[in-house]
């Protein structure tokens, strides 16, 4: 059911995506190319590629992209906003981040931008990173994340679940972290970064009704204190204002069957953001 919520979702939503601000203009694009380590010669493979925000930035900067995306009215948003900039070294498939439909060791960098907590089952979406990176190759992960505590976790991802039908769940950091090493992905380079949320263009982006709307507001005006002061919910009458969340930007490197398997140096900017 999730994969075809998604399907139904991005279909009707494609256009919207690719003009979304956050989407194409968002710090955290510059800061995924800062952080990989590129000589022009690298194959990149882009999964959920969405509006194709992420493939366009990176294709100046590799030999080829492919950009995957599980809907076909998103992929063809993507290849016309890619085409417009003139990139000719983009390829687009249609295809299933949890069953990627490439050989072994093909890619030798794989991003994947404000999708994951789309996936029903990160642990195989993980798996599958790992089959397709070659040895030492890079994994570029950006997504929104969890708090830590479970009371504070449950009302994030029950406020992204009324907002949009086909979130599945947003990670906590210490679920990635450990995910990540599982698949002999280990972690180099992190940055946490806050983003503020303003109600009304964020639940208009998903065509929320008037209704909807409004239960989401109650939900959230009715949250504790705790969870209140956590998030800086900043109500106003009978709705919200904004409120803030988290999102983290990873750099997991595959391990080559003769290196220890040891980690660089762990890194955390604070780089807040407006949505």
């Amino acid at each position: 059911m999730t994969k075809s919520n998604v399907e139904k979702q991005f279909g009707k939503n494609a256009n919207a995506y690719v003009q979304s601000e956050i989407h194409r203009l968002g710090k955290d694009l510059q800061k995924l190319i800062d952080m990989t380590e590129m000589t022009g010669k690298e194959k990149l493979l882009d999964v959920a590629t969405g509006g194709g925000h992420t493939a366009n930035a990176f294709a100046p900067h590799v030999h080829e992209v492919v950009a995957l995306d599980l809907t076909k009215e998103m992929l063809n948003e993507a290849e016309k906003f890619i085409q417009s900039n003139g990139h000719k070294n983009v390829q687009f498939v249609l295809g299933n981040a949890e069953k990627l439909p490439f050989p072994d060791n093909s890619f030798s960098i794989v991003t994947c931008r404000i999708a994951p907590h789309h996936f029903p089952n990160i642990d195989t979406f993980v798996q599958e990173v790992a089959r397709v990176l070659i040895p030492n190759g890079q994994f570029l992960l950006d997504d929104n994340i969890a708090p830590e505590e479970d009371e504070l976790d449950d009302f994030y991802n029950t406020v992204e679940k009324k907002r949009d039908y086909s979130h599945h769940r947003a990670w906590k950091k210490t679920e990635w972290m450990k995910l990540l090493e599982k698949h002999q992905l280990f972690v180099h380079e992190m940055h946490r970064f806050v983003k503020t949320f303003r109600f009304d263009p964020w639940t208009e982006r998903m065509q929320l009704s008037k209704v909807e709307k409004l239960e989401l507001a109650k939900y959230m005006g009715n949250a504790s204190d705790k969870v209140k002061q956590h998030f800086h919910v900043v109500e106003q009458a009978d709705s919200i204002e904004s409120f803030q969340g988290e999102a983290a930007l990873i750099k997991a490197v595959k391990r080559n069957k003769n290196s220890n398997g040891s980690r660089g140096l762990v890194l955390y900017l604070m780089e807040p953001s407006i949505i």
